[in-house]
C-alpha cells in the first residue's frame, strides 16, 4: 500500500489538533480544579452536580436565615431581661422601702413614685425594641410599635387594645388571640402544610413572641390587672395618694411580684429556643460539609493527577511539533544557496 505525502500530512494535522485539544483540556482542568467545565463533557456528572448545587444553596439560605433569627432572639432576650431587671428593682428596692416605717413620709413616697414612673416608661421602650426595621414584640405585625402608654401612665394598649380588658369581653378574646400568634420560618426541617393549608408546627420554627404574652393582660378574679406595666402605674398612684393605704399598696406589691414570674418564663422559653437554634445550626453545618464533599467527588479533581496529566500532554505536544519537522519533504529551496 502506497502512503502519499498528502495522506501523512493530513494524518499529522489531525493528530496534532487532537494533541492541542488534550493539552487545552488538561490545562483548563488544572486552572479550574474541575473535572468537567461543560455539560457535554460529562452529562451524568453534570446532572448530579446540579442537584448537589441546589441542595448546597438551600443549606446556605437556611444558615443565613438561622443567623438572622439568632440575632433577633438575642434582641428579644436582651429587652425582656431589661424589663425583668426593672421589675426586680421595683419589687426588691422601692416597694420594700416604701412600706418601711421610717420611709413612710409623703416626700419619700413621691420620690419612689417618680422613680417607678420612669421605670414604667422604660419598660414600654424596651418592649418596643426593634431589630433592623422590625418590632421584636409585635407578633405578626412587626412594622408598627406594639405598645403605647398614655401620658398619665394609667392605660397601656397593645396593637390598639387596652391590655387591662376584663375577662369575657371581646377585647380580652382579641388579646388572647394576639398572644398566641405564630410566625413560622423554614430552617430546613421540611416545611409542610396540613389539610387546612396551615403550617405544621413541627416542620418550621416559630419566631413570634407577642409582648402581651410576656408581660400579661386582662384582670384576675379580684379585678386586679395582670399586666406588670399597668400595675407599675397603679403603684405610682398609690404612692402619690394623699392618704397612703399601706394594705392596698401591699396587695399591689404582692401581685406585682407574682407577675414577674411570667417575664422570667418568657426568658426561659427564649433560652430553650436558642438551644434548639444552636443544635439546628450544627446540623446544617454538618450537612454543608457533607454536600461540599459530595460536590468535590462529582466535579472536583485530584490535583496531583491533573498536573501529571497536563505535563504529559505538554510533553506529547512538544514531541508532535518535533515529529512535524521530520515528515516534511525537503524542497528545491532547501538546496539553494
Amino acid at each position: 500500500m502506497r502512503i502519499t505525502t498528502n495522506a501523512i500530512l493530513r494524518d499529522y494535522k489531525s493528530n496534532l489538533a487532537a494533541t492541542i485539544d488534550n493539552l487545552n483540556l488538561s490545562r483548563t482542568r488544572v486552572m479550574t480544579q474541575r473535572s468537567f467545565n461543560s455539560v457535554a463533557e460529562d452529562p451524568g456528572s453534570a446532572a448530579r452536580a446540579s442537584q448537589l448545587h441546589r441542595k448546597y444553596y438551600k443549606i446556605q439560605d437556611n444558615l443565613s436565615m438561622l443567623t438572622d433569627i439568632q440575632s433577633r432572639q438575642d434582641g428579644q432576650e436582651g429587652a425582656l431581661t431589661q424589663v425583668s431587671n426593672m421589675v426586680k428593682t421595683i419589687s426588691e428596692d422601692y416597694n420594700v422601702q416604701a412600706m418601711s416605717g421610717d420611709k413612710q413620709t409623703p416626700e419619700t413616697r413621691q420620690t419612689f413614685a417618680a422613680a417607678i414612673r420612669q421605670y414604667q416608661k422604660s419598660m414600654v421602650l424596651s418592649l418596643n425594641s426593634t431589630y433592623e426595621d422590625t418590632f421584636l414584640f409585635a407578633g405578626s405585625d412587626g412594622k408598627n410599635a406594639p405598645f403605647e402608654l398614655s401620658a398619665d401612665g394609667k392605660t397601656l394598649t397593645y396593637r390598639g387594645i387596652n391590655v387591662d380588658a376584663p375577662m369575657n369581653t371581646s377585647d380580652y378574646a382579641s388579646l388572647t388571640n394576639l398572644s398566641n400568634e405564630k410566625l413560622y420560618v423554614d430552617l430546613g426541617m421540611g416545611l409542610s402544610l396540613d389539610e387546612a393549608d396551615q403550617v405544621v408546627p413541627s416542620s418550621a420554627f416559630n419566631i413570634s413572641l407577642p409582648g402581651i404574652k410576656a408581660i400579661g393582660y386582662g384582670q384576675d378574679k379580684n379585678g386586679m390587672s395582670n399586666n406588670v406595666v399597668v400595675l407599675a402605674g397603679q403603684l405610682v398612684e398609690a404612692l402619690e395618694a394623699k392618704n397612703f393605704d399601706a394594705d392596698a399598696y401591699g396587695k399591689l406589691m404582692n401581685k406585682f411580684k407574682d407577675l414577674s414570674t411570667n417575664i422570667l418564663n418568657g426568658i426561659t422559653d427564649l433560652g430553650v429556643k436558642s438551644e434548639f437554634l444552636t443544635t439546628t445550626k450544627d446540623r446544617l453545618e454538618d450537612a454543608d460539609i457533607s454536600i461540599q464533599e459530595q460536590m468535590q467527588k462529582v466535579e472536583g479533581i485530584d490535583p496531583a493527577a491533573a498536573i501529571t496529566d497536563y505535563m504529559w500532554n505538554q510533553y506529547a505536544y512538544n514531541a508532535a511539533l518535533k515529529v512535524g519537522t521530520s515528515i516534511l519533504s525537503p524542497s528545491f529551496i532547501d538546496f539553494m544557496r
